[in-house]
């Protein structure tokens, strides 16, 4: 098995700006804890999204909200995959990329485990590409929009049993960086 993490949206969007993440508690740090293992080991991916119109009001390219998270920015990468949309495949080299790793398994960490993250892992899948989820290593945020409301806990739960039955192993970074 030839892995790479994939570090999703790690932004300042998701800590100072217009959308905190929540749940689960500590996830920056399980996040750094995994990045931490796989240096050295695995490639290490991290991928950054902006918004390519400019009337949505984050994640837009310049701003202090778009920037990686400083823990993330320090430290070392193999690959920065700049996306426009929830998918890390879509529009990027992020497949070419894996494939002339020879990468058949990517671990998911990062923002938002209901978007961006359940998003990329679906389209690993669809690619061929084992899937291995880092459920203390993803977070999310209470959403409330004209479909209903849903909590953080709720919304995070019910993506990683989607991920589980079908597509991805979801585990937690302790087990996973047992594995390395």
């Amino acid at each position: 098995m030839n892995r790479a993490l994939l570090v999703i949206d790690v932004q300042n969007e998701y800590f100072t700006g217009a959308l905190p993440i929540t749940h689960p508690v500590g996830h920056l740090e399980q996040i750094l804890e995994a990045v931490d293992a796989a240096t050295g080991r695995i490639p290490v991916v991290v991928v950054q999204h902006h918004f390519a119109d400019a009337d949505k009001p984050f994640f837009q390219k310049g701003t202090p909200g778009w920037e990686l998270h400083p823990e993330i920015a320090k430290r070392k990468r193999d690959l920065l995959v700049e996306k426009t949309m929830p998918g890390s495949f879509t529009g990027t080299n992020l497949e070419d990329w894996l494939s002339e790793q020879k990468i058949d398994t990517v671990t998911v960490a990062g923002y938002m485990t209901h978007m961006c993250c359940d998003t990329t892992a679906r389209q690993a899948v669809h690619r061929g590409i084992n899937v291995e989820f880092l459920n203390d290593a993803t977070g999310t945020l209470d959403l409330s929009n004209q479909a209903g409301e849903v909590t953080a806990e709720e919304l995070h739960r019910s993506i990683l049993c989607a991920q589980q039955m079908l597509l991805s192993e979801v585990l937690d970074v302790e087990t996973w960086r047992k594995r390395l």
